[in-house]
């Protein structure tokens, strides 16, 4: 008997421990990408998400996202079909990873999670046919540089602005790599923004399958992004 009540002790203490370790998980989410991730304020849905989830001083945020921007300008390894690299590729990841590096050295992070809204540039000028492979030769990039051998990864889909690739002749392709990208992997996932790109934006003027998101469509967003972080990060424990 005593034996049993010494076992059922051990056993609770170990739980109790274990709980109050995964409470105490530190947590960084990265953000990046152009400009639907350039226009997200995520102090508005995201951050206030993350934080009820894991508790007010259990995360940290970086965000660096530029407007117009292709995936090479991250993807070191970038080159087109027929081409060769690009000694330009890669330093706007080198700013994000400034960033990055700085928050690593404030906290030793149980998780990281990183976020990705880009491609209209490259739908827009026939890169679609390299974006898959460029997309987890970002990710394979990140995760070298982090020394980690999991990073979660979510991925904002494109929206339905030219589903019929008059403008943007590579943009259902790019969505298209986009979802089987974030489909590969157990700890990747996406979103969907197909119903952010209708309503009012700055100044009271009105949007319609936009480019870019309304106001409430960046809240929104910010929501998704947090409400599928917080999925993997779950299952990750």
């Amino acid at each position: 008997m005593k034996l049993k009540s010494i076992l059922c002790i051990v056993l609770i203490t170990l739980l109790l421990n274990s709980c109050d370790k995964k409470e105490n998980q530190q947590h960084l989410f990265i953000l990046s990408g152009q400009s639907n991730m350039a226009r997200l304020n995520p102090d508005i849905s995201f951050t206030p998400a993350v934080k009820k989830a894991f508790g007010e001083n259990n995360v940290t945020v970086v965000k660096y996202a530029l407007g117009t921007q292709p995936i090479k300008r991250w993807y070191k390894n970038w080159k087109p079909l027929d081409g060769e690299i690009d000694s330009q590729n890669g330093n706007l990841y080198d700013t994000l990873m400034v960033k990055v590096n700085k928050a690593l050295k404030t906290k030793n992070f149980d998780t990281v999670t990183f976020i990705w809204m880009q491609g209209e540039r490259d739908a827009r000028t026939n890169q679609g046919n390299v974006y898959e492979e460029s997309l987890l030769g970002l990710y394979n990039q990140l995760s070298k540089d982090l020394g980690r051998t999991v990073v979660n990864f979510v991925i904002g889909r494109l929206c339905d602005f030219d589903m019929k690739n008059e403008r943007y002749p590579d943009w259902t392709l790019v969505r298209e790599a986009q979802v089987k990208v974030a489909e590969s992997q157990p700890n990747f996932a996406w979103i969907n923004t197909d119903d952010l790109n209708d309503g009012i934006i700055r100044n009271n003027k009105e949007i319609k399958n936009d480019l870019h998101m309304s106001e409430n469509g960046y809240k929104i967003m910010g929501e998704r992004f947090a409400e599928k972080s917080v999925l993997l990060i779950k299952k990750e424990n």
